[in-house]
């Protein structure tokens, strides 16, 4: 009898659980419905408008579906962001709407990589052109806020506030020693003196090559920085690194005396130079709109042009097998939506947005296959963004052309492999220890309790060796360029935009648009709509598939903190398999 209702009982349990689930999931998917209707409104533009532009958000690729974001559950997160592509089209809708009157700019620390502030930077250039003024203010300036800043007609700044001038830094953090501790040896296979990915794991300081490349890359993303401030403020560029190497800007009226900044105000002063340019009254409100919801309002007209198009494929995140997500490069669904485009006849020309540090060195070449194919019936052009390395230059390769920003980072034309050697941390540290058969002298070639053998680091190395001359190859066809001059200025090394110009791994210098217009010039069209592939995943799906990695996010950063990304790193190098072709372990500029 006992055991009857025990059986009763667990059904009944069984039977409550689903219901509640099935109630959870209903609402997930009515929230999720009503949510997408708001998502979907236009909200109206009044007229004298203020288009309140905060820079403080995440600054994404592209805008995402977060439906189910914000929902208030562990893992959600109300954190707000924008897609890149959604910012600049908002951007130039703004420039001739009749409607908007002014910017107001706030940013304090934007969530972007240098390549994508310069975007955004010029998209405001390029709006003050209209005639339109944008007036800057913040509290706090951090040097990536005041180099987006700087491209407003005024900049204003708290009286009792902080703008923080005093160069780029570099740092990497390194592991080895712990991992002496640990009784665990990272054995290395690699080709290219500046493959640095795997610095961390068997070195206590950087190399001398490593030392050499952060050098130079630091210094282009530090000079078109200065250079960029230098235009905008009519300050000359060595004015610029005096007052940087000197720490000459310590408080608000220093920012003042150097013109960085045009006056110190508080905020309610700011807003009542917005009602004067808007054309309002003192006593009255002004009319304003913030950037995400005009964005919304551009994304939602209808899109101009006739039949033809141009593709836009965006190729996001790290580089890996399968079908990847929204944040990563699936080399299925990145290359089935090129394949697609291809086959697409009214797809004229196809642009490849790059923003990768690389991954899988089989994935990148499945992509760069597909990447070839397409570019026999129609034009490819690459627009790499913020990075675009080592299996992120390898998809972009074979483009008819490479267009980039000053501060890009590419390159990083190397190839590495990593097998932990976990012997001592089993035998000594554990007292664990292993015994075995094998039917051959290879067959547990890849086992980590113990050392390569010398044979096993051959094998290993000859295949690393064969991937790496089958990447150069790949570049010096699409480069056009010898294998021997591609294999002097690769080896891993790491350049910013102006200077892979320079050597010839890009074409130029250029904007997002300005690859889009090549790609419809070189496929001789004129009048045509620019359609964004691959479709953003379903939210729900997406939500759910995701519910638990979220969840591990948020406890970790809760734990870590500021050195969340340093787990992030850590957990990303160590779960890699196969031969990888990826840029340095870590590159934050500060």
């Amino acid at each position: 009898m006992r055991e009857f209702f025990k059986y009763v009982f667990a059904t009944v349990l069984g039977v409550v659980i689903s219901f509640f689930l099935i109630i959870l999931l209903s609402v997930l998917l009515i929230v999720g419905f009503v949510s997408s209707i708001e998502t979907d409104k236009t909200v109206p533009v009044s007229d004298n408008s203020v288009l309140f532009l905060n820079l403080d958000q995440a600054i994404m690729e592209r805008t995402p579906d977060d439906t189910f974001g914000n929902l208030p559950i562990v893992g959600g997160s109300a954190e707000k962001s924008i897609g890149f592509n959604s910012l600049i089209k908002a951007l130039e809708s703004a420039k001739t709407d009749d409607d908007i009157k002014c910017i107001y700019l706030n940013v304090s620390a934007p969530n972007a990589g240098y390549a994508t502030m310069t975007e955004v930077r010029n998209a405001l250039l390029d709006f003050r052109k209209s005639g339109k003024k944008i007036i800057a203010y913040s509290e706090v300036y951090t040097q990536g806020a005041y180099y987006l800043a700087s491209a407003a007609d005024e900049v204003y700044l708290n009286p009792e506030g902080a703008l923080e001038f005093k160069g780029l830094s570099s740092k990497v953090m390194f592991f080895k020693g712990a991992l002496d501790k640990l009784g665990v040896e990272a054995q290395i296979i690699r080709v290219g003196n500046y493959k640095s990915a795997v610095e961390p794991f068997f070195t206590d300081k950087m190399s001398d090559k490593n030392r050499e490349q952060v050098t130079a890359y630091l210094g282009g993303l530090y000079q078109t920085l200065l250079q960029g401030i230098s235009t905008t403020r009519k300050i000359s560029v060595d004015s610029l690194h005096v007052m940087a190497d000197e720490y000459k800007i310590q408080k608000p009226q220093d920012a003042l005396d150097m013109k960085l900044i045009d006056g110190l105000r508080y905020k309610d002063q700011v807003l009542e130079e917005l009602k004067t340019l808007s054309g309002k009254k003192a006593k009255s409100n002004i009319s304003s709109i913030t950037i995400n919801d005009y964005a919304k309002n551009v994304s939602n007209k209808k899109s101009e042009g006739g039949k033809n198009k141009i593709a836009v494929i965006y190729a996001n995140g790290e580089i890996m097998g399968g079908e990847g997500s929204d944040a990563q490069i699936g080399s299925e669904r990145i290359s089935r939506t090129i394949r697609k485009a291809r086959m697409d006849s009214t797809i004229k020309g196809i642009v490849l947005r790059v923003n990768s540090p690389g991954g899988s060195a089989l994935a990148s070449d499945v992509i760069w296959r597909e990447i070839i194919l397409a570019k026999k019936v129609k034009p490819v052009i690459a627009s790499f963004g913020d990075v675009a390395a080592s299996g992120g230059y390898y998809i972009g390769c074979a483009a008819d052309s490479i267009i980039v920003q000053p501060n890009t980072i590419t390159g990083s034309i190397g190839v590495f492999g990593m097998i932990p050697n976990l012997q001592k941390l089993y035998n000594e540290k554990l007292g664990i220890t292993f015994d075995g058969v094998k039917t051959g002298k290879y067959a547990d070639i890849m086992s980590t309790d113990r050392p390569l053998t010398a044979g096993e680091r051959l094998i290993i190395q000859t295949d690393v060796n064969r991937v790496y001359d089958g990447f150069i190859t790949r570049v010096a066809d699409g480069r056009k360029k010898s294998k021997a001059y591609i294999d002097s200025i690769a080896g891993g090394r790491v350049w910013v935009g102006t200077d892979a110009v320079r050597i010839g791994l890009a074409d130029r210098t250029g904007s997002f648009n300005d690859a889009i217009v090549a790609a419809a010039k070189k496929g001789k069209i004129k009048d045509y709509k620019v359609v964004e592939y691959p479709e953003i995943l379903d939210p729900l799906q997406s939500f759910i598939d995701n519910s638990s990695d979220k969840i591990r996010t948020y406890y970790a950063k809760q734990e870590l903190g500021a050195h969340f990304y340093l787990y992030e790193q850590i957990k990303s190098t160590i779960m890699k398999s196969g031969v990888q072709t990826r840029m340095p372990f870590e590159i934050k500029v500060e």
